[in-house]
């Protein structure tokens, strides 16, 4: 009688470039694949500084994972959250349910890093998926509502400042877009306000920004972001931030409605759950071949794996190299079905980029460093090539096609249930009269049954 061989199954945690073209990577292959994750779309976090500064709506940054494979007939995809990994037992529990599996890929990402200060994430959030660059929009639009209506002079200084704080290309884009959006967009829609009191800072822990680019790269981002009206401040630290901004070691502080956080990232809770070594940040210590030492069967990839290749590279949390590793160690798996070595991860280095603002930007590939318009171009050509499905190319070209032309963005909507009033304002020399609730705060309490 002929025996049934059960396909292997191939478990993938995280529809983020790494775990999504892992999964697409197995196409017609004889496996069978699981992809899990908490959400049920696939973001290109690239550009989602764009939808914190109303360049971009979510939807022309983010497609639903079960979309992209549709067509994908060995492929299931499952919402839900990772709860713990047994890697001895080769199972995971999902929510309330347990997969088992033969192969696993873990593509979890990063989480937030505030060094310890965990409190600061009230009032400085950072900027690591959807609902937070909404949250960052929402702030930044009500901001300039308050300063519209505001009287005090001071206190309209501090609606209208804001604080990125880090210089990596993250905070670089952020103050770059804020700077633009502040100056040179919102500034022509609001009748009582002076763009010159607008303020956008940067704030750098070390010596210079960018500092994963080259020297001279890095000086030609902060003389763009200058050329813009960004204040750089590098080299100083801060004890607090808080509700009224940020306070310097030495006691200054700055006085702003605004706060955002880029000043890096650690390793997820998952990660640490799962009983191996881990970096200084928290991050997966791999193998040459991605995977998980003690566990040939279990891959860790991305932002959440720390991974020298086979030439010696550190390979960066970057999403050519999510990508990159993501079909590897598919080819890897498939390789042991066949019988056929591993082999190590190389990582082939596709140059690094950083936007600064409208024609202003920086670009390394390989030996040639670009800055300005031309580095600017190239910037706009590869994410648009790197943006999965027509659909959302054709959306964002449209859209900064748009913007190039009009200096006009139309993503400015606040959408949520929060009001002006719920900023936080100054601490007032007297108290000021009791605020009159808006129309929405009054229908929300009659709805509640009053107070």
């Amino acid at each position: 009688m002929a025996t049934t061989v059960k396909e292997p199954h191939v478990v993938i945690v995280g529809g983020g470039f790494g775990g999504l073209n892992a999964a697409k990577a197995f196409r017609d292959a004889p496996v069978r694949v699981t992809l899990v994750d908490r959400t049920n779309h696939h973001l290109f976090q690239p550009l989602l500084y764009q939808v914190a500064t109303a360049s971009l709506s979510p939807a022309d940054i983010a497609v639903p994972i079960r979309s992209v494979l549709s067509r994908q007939r060995n492929v299931r995809v499952l919402l839900g959250e990772v709860k713990r990994v047994d890697l001895a037992g080769r199972r995971i529990t999902v929510d309330d349910d347990t997969l088992d599996y033969d192969y696993l890929i873990l593509a979890v990402g990063a989480a937030n890093n505030y060094f310890g200060h965990e409190e600061w994430a009230r009032f400085a959030p950072a900027l690591k998926n959807l609902d937070e660059a909404l949250t960052i929009r929402e702030r930044m639009l009500l901001a300039f509502e308050a300063a519209e209506r505001e009287q005090d002079p001071a206190a309209r200084r501090r609606l209208l400042t804001f604080v990125v704080i880090g210089g990596g290309a993250t905070g670089v884009e952020m103050a770059g877009a804020f700077a633009e959006l502040a100056r040179y967009i919102l500034a022509r829609d609001f009748r009582s306000l002076d763009p010159s009191l607008s303020r956008v800072l940067l704030v750098e822990i070390g010596a210079r920004i960018l500092q994963a680019f080259p020297e001279r790269l890095s000086a030609s981002a902060e003389e763009q972001l200058t050329s813009l009206g960004v204040e750089v401040i590098k080299g100083r630290r801060f004890r607090s931030i808080d509700d009224q901004g940020v306070e310097f070691e030495d006691g200054e502080r700055l006085h702003a409605a605004t706060v955002i956080w880029a000043a890096g990232v650690r390793g997820t809770p998952l990660a640490s759950s799962l009983g191996v070594e881990l970096d200084r940040i928290g991050r997966v210590k791999v193998e040459p071949d991605c995977s998980i030492p003690g566990h040939p069967n279990a891959f860790a990839i991305g932002d959440m794996a720390m991974l020298r290749d086979r030439n010696g590279v550190d390979v960066p949390g970057l999403s050519p190299a999510a990508i990159q590793e993501g079909r590897f160690v598919a080819r890897c798996i498939l390789g042991d079905l066949d019988g056929r070595p591993r082999g190590q991860f190389a990582y082939r280095d596709k140059g690094t980029m950083a936007t600064i603002g409208r024609s202003r930007a920086i670009a390394k590939v390989g030996r040639l460093q670009l800055s300005g318009m031309l580095a600017w171009l190239a910037w706009l050509g590869v994410h648009v090539l790197f943006l999965i499905g027509f659909k959302n190319r054709f959306a964002v070209m449209f859209a900064w096609m748009w913007q190039y032309v009009t200096f006009k963005r139309g993503a400015r909507l606040i959408t949520g249930h929060t009001t002006v009033s719920a900023l936080p304002a100054a601490a007032p020399a007297v108290a000021p009269p009791a605020p009159r609730p808006s129309a929405r705060a009054a229908v929300a309490d009659a709805v509640s049954g009053g107070a």
